[in-house]
């Protein structure tokens, strides 16, 4: 082989193995593609699939979406007694010593014929029904009288109570009785008037429980301020918000709420907008705010915080059905077994419960893959779920332990979620509310019969106060 062909035959090699090495460089291309491609498919899929699966208990969709599989938040103990328990003190009907109408029942004739009377008869027993009478309207008429002094010869009037200005009115009663069944038993104005018509023989008009509902808000303006400044008053406090339907837009109503009150007031903001507003009490408030995750809280610097547990125990569930986050059942176990220790005893434990704490954030953290960089968004990390928990777990460790070292905490938000529900379901039965002024009478007057039902007061009697100018509060 002669020196040409040689050089030529080399060269057809070296064509050859460039050809190669591109279709190398093009399948690693092809390969990291996939590879990327494979991660992102199952990362959706894991995410369609905890979607798919997702319930009240492992996410924070609400209960009424489980539809008849519903579970309770916190195991209950199969081995407890049922019924009535020791110490509860029933609401059974006793008689009473002055009943309103007397029947006597007495025997006529004996079987062989004797009549009796009725000086040799004594009372054996007694039986008493409690039944509704029949429902009206009681009618006040006010007659006013006019007279000429016969010294001066002016004409004198009688005076009426104040708030008699019509002809015909309705009274305190009715008015705090439409109100409560608009706000607080959820009734629209139509059902109303048919209840009205049905029971008393008088269709209310609806433009009469709206201005009813109306008069009641103004009434309450200062009472409102009372139940913010106590609720401002004391030591731990919950918060909680939810989405409403005002006027065709999305609006929120947000709550801070105690044992002994309840505050509400409507927002067209859900983060710091809303927090921070005047109506808001976070900027006055000093002592433990227990919320959920909800970053706007994390904000204030001026109260201390506590972290939902029952948020934390949905979200430790939502990793473990999918079986993806093996830490997330080891801090399950961790954070149910310092719920259900004796307070003394986690006060004793303390080192050792942070220490195994921070030990499980520190598997998990490791466990979890790392933020990437998502295309086309600038400084835009992208987190799985897992990675989130992690994080802010490790970053809100003192406000996730609060209700462990501090016996006034509680390890719950659901105080602040059992005030805010009835807004939902008022929402469900009249879809929205029509004005923003219309969503701020329901929440001020929601508020304060919340806070009457927590201080065992009668709502009803409370409501005629207001409109007669005072109640249990402004007393």
């Amino acid at each position: 082989m002669n020196k040409d062909n040689l050089i030529e035959e080399l060269l057809i090699k070296v064509e050859e193995l460039t050809l190669r090495v591109r279709q190398l460089e093009s399948f690693e291309k092809e390969n990291k593609i996939l590879r990327e491609e494979i991660v992102t498919l199952r990362s959706e899929n894991i995410e369609l699939k905890s979607r798919l699966n997702s319930n009240s208990h492992n996410s924070s969709r609400p209960p009424s979406s489980d539809g008849y599989k519903k579970k309770p938040a916190f195991p209950k103990n199969k081995n407890g007694k049922q019924g009535g328990q020791t110490g509860h003190e029933g609401r059974t009907l006793h008689q009473v010593e002055n009943p309103d109408k007397t029947i006597k029942c007495k025997p006529d004739i004996c079987s062989c014929g004797h009549a009796f009377t009725s000086e040799k008869m004594e009372l054996s027993e007694k039986r008493q029904v409690f039944d509704l009478p029949r429902p009206k309207l009681e009618v006040t008429e006010y007659q006013i009288h006019k007279t000429i002094c016969s010294v001066c010869g002016l004409e004198n009037k009688g005076t009426v109570p104040e708030g008699v200005n019509a002809p015909v009115q309705y009274g305190n009663g009715v008015k705090s009785y439409a109100v409560l069944l608009n706000v607080h038993f959820k009734l629209p104005f139509k059902k109303i008037q048919l209840l009205f018509g049905d029971l008393y023989g008088y269709p209310i008009n609806e433009s009469t429980v709206f201005s009813a509902s109306q008069q009641c808000y103004k009434e309450l303006a200062e009472t409102e301020e009372i139940i913010k400044s106590k609720t401002i008053e004391q030591n731990v406090v919950h918060a909680d918000e939810t989405g409403l339907r005002v006027a065709g837009k999305l609006h929120w109503l947000h709550t801070a709420t105690t044992l002994l009150y309840t505050y509400f007031f409507v927002h067209e903001n859900r983060g710091e907008k809303a927090l921070t507003c005047n109506k808001s009490i976070l900027n006055r408030f000093k002592g433990w705010l227990v919320h959920d995750c909800w970053s706007s809280y994390f904000k204030f610097d001026g109260f201390k915080h506590a972290i939902c547990g029952a948020h934390i125990l949905r979200e430790l569930e939502g990793l473990i059905d999918t079986g993806q986050s093996k830490w997330a059942k080891t801090f399950k176990i961790f954070l149910m077994s310092v719920y259900l220790m004796p307070f003394e005893e986690r006060v004793k434990q303390r080192q050792h419960i942070v220490t195994r704490y921070n030990h499980i954030c520190r598997i998990g953290e490791n466990a979890e893959p790392p933020p990437i960089i998502t295309s086309g968004k600038r400084g835009k990390y992208k987190r799985t779920k897992g990675r989130n928990l992690v994080e802010r777990l490790i970053c809100e460790k003192d406000a996730v332990l609060a209700f462990a070292f501090n016996k006034e905490v509680p390890f719950t938000n659901n105080l602040a979620e059992r005030d805010i529900r009835p807004a939902k379901v008022k929402q469900k039965i009249s879809n929205c509310f029509r004005t923003v002024n219309g969503a701020e009478i329901y929440a001020c007057i929601e508020c304060f019969i919340s806070t009457a039902r927590k201080q065992n007061r009668n709502v009803f009697s409370e409501l005629c106060a207001t409109f007669e100018g005072s109640n249990f509060i402004t007393r």
